[in-house]
């Protein structure tokens, strides 16, 4: 068996879900770009294809790709920091379940190691991998000095509108800058 294979098989989380774990992990050894995401939504629990929604489109937009270039996962490893959909919380989902970064992680890290550029969205992926983190705003107003081998992003999610609204400097600096990483990448 591989190592995702032993993800797809994983059920440690079970006895915390109210619904049947169902790992989804996409990549391959010479992955150039991980995106680092923090688990898996409701959509994509019931489908089994990462960024499969709203959210999806719009990270593919800020990225530069097409569908078809996001789901190779020659080009892109879809590393969320848990796999499987954590379950409804008050606010939205649940926190990605620490057990499964603790695990899975750092393989999954020493297996993709051809990356270039990881893409950290959100807080959760932004605090497991970066020292200085604070908050997502903090880290992504500093986007410049984890170029060109990292770049934080807020999450895509059309829920975060008001964050983008409140912070044009994002789409206006950073986009065009992480897309011309991304392009430079997969054209070498």
């Amino acid at each position: 068996m591989t190592l995702l294979d032993d993800i797809a098989a994983c059920r440690l989380c079970q006895a915390h879900f109210e619904h049947i774990p169902s790992p989804v992990i996409q990549g391959s050894k010479n992955a150039k770009i991980l995106i680092a995401g923090q688990a898996p939504s409701l959509t994509v629990h019931k489908t089994g294809k990462l960024f499969n929604d709203a959210s999806g489109q719009k990270l593919r937009s800020w990225l530069g790709v097409s569908e078809q270039q996001f789901y190779d996962p020659a080009l892109f490893a879809i590393v969320p920091m848990a796999f499987c959909y954590p379950g409804k919380g008050k606010s939205g989902d649940k926190a990605p379940p620490k057990l499964c970064a603790k695990t899975w992680r750092e393989k999954v890290l020493a297996e993709f190691n051809h990356i270039h550029l990881m893409v950290l969205i959100g807080q959760y992926a932004q605090a497991y991998h970066l020292d200085s983190f604070k908050n997502v705003t903090d880290t992504v107003q500093k986007w410049q000095s984890y170029m060109p081998t990292q770049i934080p992003l807020p999450h895509p999610s059309p829920r975060n509108h008001f964050w983008l609204k409140r912070n044009p400097w994002f789409e206006i600096n950073a986009i065009p800058a992480l897309k011309k990483r991304v392009s430079d990448i997969l054209m070498s």
